[in-house]
Parts: C-alpha cells; sequence; structure tokens
C-alpha cells in the first residue's frame, strides 16, 4: 500500500501526522508527505521523503510583530479565505499532479487540508484525516462551506452544503474525549488514536541532564507561529518568572535569537529549541500560548498550565483547559510581568491542579496506539468508494 500523507499548515499540523504514519511504514507501507515548501526540510528531517506542494501559509521572512487582541472575525476569515479559500485552490491543484505521478492507494491528511480532499474525491482516492483542532470549534461548515463548494465545482464535484467529505470516510483523533469542546462533538467516524508524547532521547544536552531535582523546572513557549506575533509578549513572561524560585526553560523558535533577550540570570535557560519530549517530563508547569500541539502534549506528562491564548484555536484550547482545572488563563495582550508570576505561583502550589492534569494523563495513556488504525487504514484502501453500493464505514477500534 502507498500512503500520501497531507497536511496544509506547520509543524501543528505535521506533528499530528507523524506517530501514524510512522505506524503504517512500520507496519511495511510505502509512505511520503506532501506539504508547503517551507516545511519540506522539518519533513524531511523527522525521517520522511517530502514533496513541497504549495499553499504556503508561514512567513517568509522573521519579522516579529505587535500583539493584537483577539479577534474572532479576523480568525474566522483566516480560515475561510486563507484555508479554505486560497491554500485550498492552490493544494488541490499540486496534490492532483502528485497523485498522478506517486499514484498512492490512500490520501491521509490534516483536517484542515481542504484540498487535499478535493483533490481525493475528484480521483477517487479513499482518503482519512486527522483532527489538529484539540477543542473543535475552528472547522465549521457554515464558515467553510461557500469556498469549498466553489472549489469543487471547479473541479467538476457537485456541491456538498453539509461538507460530508470532511468526515465521510475515517477521521483519527489524537485528542483525549474529554478535552474536546462538547458543543463541537467530533464526527460518527471519528476512531481515537494515542498522541505523541515524543521520543525520549538516548542522550539528552549537558545542561538538560543536569537540571536540578530539588527545585520546580518551568518551561515556557509561545510556539513555532505566533512568537512572530507577540510583541514583547516573551520578554513579560520571561520577566515574570525569573523572580521566582524555579529553574527557567524559554524556547524562542528558530527565527529569535535568545541572545536578543538580553542576560539572564543562572537558573535561566533560552534556546531556539528543545523537544518537548526531552524537557515536559522534567517539567512542574508549562507556561504557553495554547497551542493544540502545546496543551496536548503538556497534558500528555500530566504537566498543568498558565495559558496565554493568542489566536487561531488558542482561546477555544484555553477555554476547555480552564473549565478541566487544568490551567489558569491570563490576557496575553493586558496582563504584566507580575500578574504571570501569581498566575504561575498559583498553579505550582495548587494540588488540585496537579491532579486534573494527571488525570488527563491518564486518560491520554489509555487511548489506542496509533498501531491499531493501521487495519482501518488498510481496509479502507481497499475496498470501494464510501458513495457507491455496497460500501461501509471502517468498525471502531
Amino acid at each position: 500500500m502507498r500512503v500520501l500523507f497531507s497536511f496544509a499548515g506547520g509543524s501543528g499540523h505535521f506533528l499530528p501526522l507523524v506517530p501514524l504514519a510512522r505506524a503504517v511504514r512500520a507496519a511495511g507501507h510505502d509512505i511520503a508527505f506532501a506539504g508547503q515548501p517551507a516545511m519540506v526540510a522539518a519533513v524531511e528531517t523527522a525521517g520522511f521523503a517530502a514533496f513541497a506542494t504549495g499553499g504556503g501559509t508561514l512567513r517568509s521572512a522573521p519579522v516579529r510583530t505587535p500583539l493584537l487582541a483577539f479577534d474572532a472575525a479576523r480568525e474566522e476569515r483566516a480560515v475561510r479565505d486563507g484555508f479554505a479559500g486560497r491554500v485550498a485552490r492552490d493544494r488541490a491543484a499540486a496534490l492532483l499532479d502528485l497523485c498522478g505521478r506517486w499514484r498512492p492507494d490512500l490520501l491521509v491528511c490534516d483536517e484542515m487540508d481542504f484540498g487535499a480532499m478535493v483533490a481525493a474525491e475528484r480521483l477517487g482516492l479513499p482518503h482519512a484525516s486527522v483532527l489538529v483542532i484539540a477543542a473543535g470549534a475552528l472547522v465549521r461548515p457554515e464558515l467553510v462551506a461557500a469556498p469549498l463548494n466553489a472549489l469543487r465545482a471547479e473541479h467538476g464535484l457537485g456541491p456538498d452544503p453539509e461538507l460530508a467529505m470532511l468526515h465521510r470516510h475515517l477521521v483519527l483523533s489524537p485528542v483525549p474525549p474529554s478535552f474536546r469542546d462538547p458543543a463541537h462533538p467530533p464526527p460518527t467516524t471519528t476512531r481515537l488514536i494515542r498522541p505523541s508524547v515524543g521520543e525520549a532521547a538516548a542522550e539528552v544536552p549537558d545542561w538538560l541532564a543536569a537540571l536540578p531535582p530539588d527545585r520546580p523546572t518551568v518551561y515556557a513557549t509561545l510556539g513555532t507561529v505566533f512568537h512572530l506575533e507577540s510583541g514583547d509578549l516573551l520578554e513579560r513572561v520571561i520577566a515574570g518568572l525569573r523572580d521566582l524560585p524555579v529553574t527557567l526553560v524559554v524556547t524562542t523558535g528558530g527565527e529569535i535569537d535568545p541572545a536578543s533577550l538580553g542576560p539572564q540570570p543562572a537558573h535561566v535557560r533560552i534556546e531556539r529549541y528543545v523537544p518537548q519530549s526531552w524537557l515536559l517530563p522534567r517539567c512542574s508547569l508549562m507556561v504557553s500560548q495554547a497551542g493544540s500541539g502545546g496543551v496536548i502534549g503538556a497534558l500528555a506528562h500530566g504537566v498543568p498550565m498558565v495559558l496565554l491564548p493568542i489566536g487561531a484555536d488558542q482561546p477555544a484550547n484555553a477555554e476547555r483547559c480552564a473549565v478541566l482545572g487544568v490551567a489558569r488563563v491570563l490576557d496575553p495582550v493586558g496582563c504584566s510581568p507580575e500578574m504571570v508570576r501569581e498566575a504561575a505561583r498559583a498553579v505550582l502550589a495548587d494540588p488540585a491542579c496537579r491532579s486534573a492534569a494527571a488525570r488527563m494523563a491518564h486518560e491520554i495513556a489509555a487511548m489506542p496506539d496509533p498501531a491499531e488504525a493501521v487495519p482501518l487504514l488498510e481496509r479502507l484502501a481497499g475496498r470501494a468508494r464510501p458513495d457507491q453500493p455496497g460500501s461501509t464505514a471502517p468498525s471502531r477500534a
């Protein structure tokens, strides 16, 4: 079986596909990835063949911009006009060409790679999708139906007012069920797979191995996209946390030089990037922008959080974390260093918050291994299209 994994965005869209891709490859199947050009190097570094298939969503220059207050209408436009509009149109054309050359038996895409779904349907190719928006409030038919039905028409496909194409075949969810917003339940075709907690390193850097065990380690990050749209938020976070009796590890993202943040005390370590799987098992607290990958990664290790949601899916993720009792949420625009410090101090001292995060870790650990989804994909690749007589949905894992 030849399986093409496809994703429309950056690391937050790529990484949730990785455990499944590794499981499919371990079962003896051929795989490759298709993503925007800016992600090809990251995919290859992770050990996969990669094709550039357009639809860029990442910045072309490492420019930091002022932090804007959250605007729901602005974020909806980014989904409707970006992911469901320009990005989907670019990627549908590119994936039609790639599939004609690489000839996969099955396409597996992230839930926002709408162009891949259109290309798959145009080719009669079965596809599965992987959820990458943890709380589930960002992809709604009433928001994306118009541009996607226009794109379907461009490719000779009939209208799909309920957007059944998003979940017609198989949806795989690395999101623990209790985390999903009850107002946005997953489709009935959804099957769970355990999210990756990352791979433990055979050897970690000396400074990481030497983190003092007698004081809490706090990890602060603004992710790999919104760190460039956060103004001075990272500086405020560092100023607030460095006066606590903790070891503080900060990651800036590849575009921001740690030296640009100035000299720091000895108990503060600033790096461009540290794999979360190396760091989170050693952490007592994570402070972040509430991206889906970071939030689920922290919960997989039972780490409570302080969250400063900036945009996209982050406010909905932060709201769920607050409801579940695993985090405190601050306004990233108006928070002062003192407010960050006091929120972090409160979470570190709150056994109920730690217990709630530990319960989420147990729920995640009990989710099915990604390898259990491989037979579902094999069955999907070998059967008739679901709109043909006699087809059936795969059984629940």
